[in-house]
Protein backbone atom coordinates (compact mmCIF):
# COMPACT_ATOMS: atom_id res chain seq x y z
CA UNK A 1 0.00 0.00 0.00
CA UNK A 2 2.73 2.79 0.72
CA UNK A 3 4.50 2.29 -2.68
CA UNK A 4 1.09 2.68 -4.26
CA UNK A 5 0.91 5.96 -1.97
CA UNK A 6 4.78 6.50 -3.30
CA UNK A 7 4.18 6.09 -6.48
CA UNK A 8 1.08 8.22 -6.82
CA UNK A 9 3.08 10.87 -4.94
CA UNK A 10 5.76 11.13 -7.56
CA UNK A 11 3.64 11.59 -10.55
CA UNK A 12 2.53 15.23 -9.28
CA UNK A 13 4.56 17.95 -10.95
CA UNK A 14 6.79 20.19 -8.46
CA UNK A 15 7.76 17.80 -5.99
CA UNK A 16 11.43 17.92 -5.32
CA UNK A 17 11.81 15.14 -3.16
CA UNK A 18 9.29 12.27 -1.69
CA UNK A 19 10.11 11.26 1.57
CA UNK A 20 8.40 8.75 3.57
CA UNK A 21 8.64 9.10 7.82
CA UNK A 22 7.70 6.21 9.83
CA UNK A 23 8.51 5.23 13.53
CA UNK A 24 8.32 1.42 12.39
CA UNK A 25 11.58 -0.08 11.07
CA UNK A 26 9.51 -2.66 9.24
CA UNK A 27 7.70 0.10 6.79
CA UNK A 28 11.29 1.90 6.31
CA UNK A 29 12.06 -1.64 5.29
CA UNK A 30 9.61 -2.00 2.90
CA UNK A 31 10.15 1.59 1.60
CA UNK A 32 13.94 0.97 0.86
CA UNK A 33 13.20 -2.73 -0.78
CA UNK A 34 10.96 -0.13 -3.51
CA UNK A 35 13.54 1.98 -3.79
CA UNK A 36 11.91 5.23 -2.00
CA UNK A 37 13.06 7.22 0.90
CA UNK A 38 12.47 6.48 4.53
CA UNK A 39 12.82 8.73 7.56
CA UNK A 40 12.88 7.36 10.80
CA UNK A 41 11.05 9.69 13.72
CA UNK A 42 10.20 9.55 17.68
CA UNK A 43 8.02 6.90 19.16
CA UNK A 44 6.37 9.43 20.65
CA UNK A 45 4.85 12.08 18.39
CA UNK A 46 0.61 11.92 18.88
CA UNK A 47 0.03 13.13 15.42
CA UNK A 48 0.87 13.06 11.57
CA UNK A 49 2.25 16.74 12.29
CA UNK A 50 4.51 16.38 14.94
CA UNK A 51 6.20 13.21 12.71
CA UNK A 52 6.07 15.71 9.66
CA UNK A 53 7.80 18.50 11.24
CA UNK A 54 11.06 16.22 12.70
CA UNK A 55 11.38 14.62 9.30
CA UNK A 56 11.39 17.85 7.36
CA UNK A 57 14.25 19.34 9.97
CA UNK A 58 16.61 16.68 7.99
CA UNK A 59 15.59 18.78 4.88
CA UNK A 60 16.40 22.65 3.48
CA UNK A 61 12.28 22.37 2.26
CA UNK A 62 10.58 25.54 2.28
CA UNK A 63 7.53 24.40 1.15
CA UNK A 64 6.17 20.66 2.76
CA UNK A 65 3.36 18.79 1.12
CA UNK A 66 1.86 15.78 3.71
CA UNK A 67 -0.02 13.07 2.15
CA UNK A 68 -1.63 10.27 4.38
CA UNK A 69 0.01 6.61 3.42
CA UNK A 70 -3.37 5.20 3.49
CA UNK A 71 -4.51 6.42 0.51
CA UNK A 72 -3.29 4.49 -2.57
CA UNK A 73 -5.51 5.94 -4.62
CA UNK A 74 -4.61 9.70 -3.95
CA UNK A 75 -4.81 11.87 -7.67
CA UNK A 76 -1.62 13.49 -8.12
CA UNK A 77 -3.69 16.66 -9.89
CA UNK A 78 -4.73 16.59 -6.24
CA UNK A 79 -1.28 17.65 -4.94
CA UNK A 80 -0.18 20.22 -7.88
CA UNK A 81 -3.68 21.94 -7.33
CA UNK A 82 -2.78 21.98 -3.40
CA UNK A 83 1.04 23.39 -4.37
CA UNK A 84 -0.55 26.00 -7.10
CA UNK A 85 -2.13 28.71 -4.34
CA UNK A 86 1.83 28.27 -2.05
CA UNK A 87 3.93 29.54 -5.05
CA UNK A 88 1.31 32.00 -5.95
CA UNK A 89 0.51 34.01 -2.59
CA UNK A 90 4.33 34.05 -0.36
CA UNK A 91 1.79 35.05 2.54
CA UNK A 92 0.06 32.01 3.22
CA UNK A 93 0.63 29.51 5.85
CA UNK A 94 -1.01 26.32 4.64
CA UNK A 95 -3.30 25.01 1.74
CA UNK A 96 -5.82 21.75 1.41
CA UNK A 97 -8.54 20.79 -0.19
CA UNK A 98 -12.08 20.26 -0.67
CA UNK A 99 -14.75 18.41 -2.77
CA UNK A 100 -18.17 19.11 -3.28
CA UNK A 101 -20.80 17.78 -0.60
CA UNK A 102 -23.54 16.91 -2.80
CA UNK A 103 -25.41 14.38 -0.07
CA UNK A 104 -27.00 14.91 3.02
CA UNK A 105 -25.74 11.73 4.54
CA UNK A 106 -22.03 13.39 4.54
CA UNK A 107 -23.12 16.95 6.10
CA UNK A 108 -24.86 14.65 8.95
CA UNK A 109 -21.56 12.11 9.11
CA UNK A 110 -19.36 12.99 12.11
CA UNK A 111 -16.97 11.09 10.23
CA UNK A 112 -16.79 13.72 7.33
CA UNK A 113 -15.10 16.82 7.88
CA UNK A 114 -17.14 20.44 6.73
CA UNK A 115 -15.60 22.92 6.10
CA UNK A 116 -16.44 26.84 5.08
CA UNK A 117 -14.47 29.50 3.96
CA UNK A 118 -14.15 33.43 3.00
CA UNK A 119 -14.68 35.61 -0.04
CA UNK A 120 -10.71 34.79 -0.45
CA UNK A 121 -11.16 31.15 -0.59
CA UNK A 122 -9.54 30.64 3.59
CA UNK A 123 -10.68 28.57 5.71
CA UNK A 124 -13.03 30.00 8.24
CA UNK A 125 -13.76 26.67 9.99
CA UNK A 126 -13.93 23.48 9.90
CA UNK A 127 -16.38 20.71 11.41
CA UNK A 128 -17.75 17.50 12.04
CA UNK A 129 -21.23 18.48 12.68
CA UNK A 130 -23.01 19.98 9.82
CA UNK A 131 -22.02 23.48 9.42
CA UNK A 132 -24.01 26.04 8.95
CA UNK A 133 -26.98 25.55 10.43
CA UNK A 134 -29.55 26.98 9.29
CA UNK A 135 -32.40 28.79 10.88
CA UNK A 136 -35.63 27.49 8.57
CA UNK A 137 -39.01 29.58 8.96
CA UNK A 138 -40.53 27.30 10.04
CA UNK A 139 -38.32 25.28 12.15
CA UNK A 140 -38.08 21.82 11.04
CA UNK A 141 -35.30 19.53 12.48
CA UNK A 142 -31.26 19.42 12.06
CA UNK A 143 -31.91 17.07 9.01
CA UNK A 144 -34.00 19.70 6.79
CA UNK A 145 -31.34 22.49 7.75
CA UNK A 146 -28.44 20.19 6.44
CA UNK A 147 -30.21 19.73 3.59
CA UNK A 148 -30.88 23.13 2.36
CA UNK A 149 -27.04 23.70 3.43
CA UNK A 150 -26.65 21.41 0.78
CA UNK A 151 -28.59 22.32 -1.39
CA UNK A 152 -27.40 25.76 -1.05
CA UNK A 153 -23.65 24.69 -1.26
CA UNK A 154 -22.67 26.52 1.70
CA UNK A 155 -20.26 23.91 3.00
CA UNK A 156 -17.76 21.58 1.25
CA UNK A 157 -15.98 18.56 2.26
CA UNK A 158 -12.55 18.78 3.61
CA UNK A 159 -9.90 16.05 1.71
CA UNK A 160 -6.81 15.58 4.56
CA UNK A 161 -4.03 16.43 2.63
CA UNK A 162 -1.84 19.68 3.37
CA UNK A 163 0.46 21.60 1.99
CA UNK A 164 2.41 23.89 4.65
CA UNK A 165 5.29 26.80 4.72
CA UNK A 166 8.16 25.64 6.42
CA UNK A 167 7.89 28.07 9.37
CA UNK A 168 3.82 27.16 9.61
CA UNK A 169 4.74 23.87 10.22
CA UNK A 170 7.53 24.50 12.75
CA UNK A 171 5.44 26.89 14.54
CA UNK A 172 1.96 24.48 14.50
CA UNK A 173 3.71 21.42 15.16
CA UNK A 174 5.82 23.91 18.30
CA UNK A 175 2.30 24.64 19.75
CA UNK A 176 -0.17 22.90 22.50
CA UNK A 177 -3.59 21.43 21.32
CA UNK A 178 -6.16 23.74 21.07
CA UNK A 179 -9.40 23.77 22.77
CA UNK A 180 -11.34 23.83 19.35
CA UNK A 181 -8.96 20.98 18.05
CA UNK A 182 -9.32 18.94 21.51
CA UNK A 183 -13.42 19.42 21.45
CA UNK A 184 -13.86 18.40 17.38
CA UNK A 185 -10.88 16.05 17.30
CA UNK A 186 -9.63 18.03 14.23
CA UNK A 187 -5.84 19.15 14.05
CA UNK A 188 -6.14 22.05 11.66
CA UNK A 189 -8.20 23.88 14.40
CA UNK A 190 -4.97 24.30 15.97
CA UNK A 191 -3.94 26.35 13.14
CA UNK A 192 -6.72 28.41 12.70
CA UNK A 193 -7.00 29.02 16.41
CA UNK A 194 -3.32 30.36 16.33
CA UNK A 195 -4.13 32.71 13.34
CA UNK A 196 -2.58 30.86 10.20
CA UNK A 197 -4.29 31.26 6.81
CA UNK A 198 -5.31 27.83 5.17
CA UNK A 199 -6.38 28.11 1.21
CA UNK A 200 -8.85 25.52 0.54
CA UNK A 201 -8.55 24.55 -2.77
CA UNK A 202 -11.89 23.44 -4.25
CA UNK A 203 -11.34 20.07 -6.38
CA UNK A 204 -13.52 17.93 -8.29
CA UNK A 205 -13.75 14.06 -8.42
CA UNK A 206 -14.63 11.15 -5.76
CA UNK A 207 -12.73 11.10 -2.28
CA UNK A 208 -10.36 8.55 -2.48
CA UNK A 209 -11.20 5.19 -0.29
CA UNK A 210 -8.47 5.50 2.96
CA UNK A 211 -7.23 2.15 4.48
CA UNK A 212 -8.57 1.77 7.92
CA UNK A 213 -9.51 -1.64 8.19
CA UNK A 214 -9.45 -5.28 6.42
CA UNK A 215 -12.05 -4.74 4.74
CA UNK A 216 -10.77 -1.58 2.98
CA UNK A 217 -7.84 -2.77 1.86
CA UNK A 218 -9.95 -5.69 0.21
CA UNK A 219 -12.13 -2.89 -1.42
CA UNK A 220 -9.03 -1.15 -2.70
CA UNK A 221 -7.11 -3.92 -3.54
CA UNK A 222 -10.60 -4.59 -6.29
CA UNK A 223 -10.48 -1.16 -6.91
CA UNK A 224 -7.13 -1.34 -8.27
CA UNK A 225 -7.76 -4.71 -10.52
CA UNK A 226 -10.32 -3.11 -11.96
CA UNK A 227 -8.54 -0.17 -12.64
CA UNK A 228 -5.19 -2.32 -14.54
Amino acid sequence: MIQHVHERVTRARGLDQVLIATDDERIAAAVRAFGGSAVMTSLSHATGTDRLAEAVKATDATVVVNVQGDEPMLDPAWIEAALAPMRADPGLDMATLSLPLIDVEDMLAPQVVKVVTDAGGDALYFSRSPIPHLRLDPPRGERASAAEAVRRGLARKHVGLYVYRRDALERFASLPPSPLEQAEGLEQLRALQAGLRIRVVPVAGATGVAVDTPEDLERVRNLLKERS
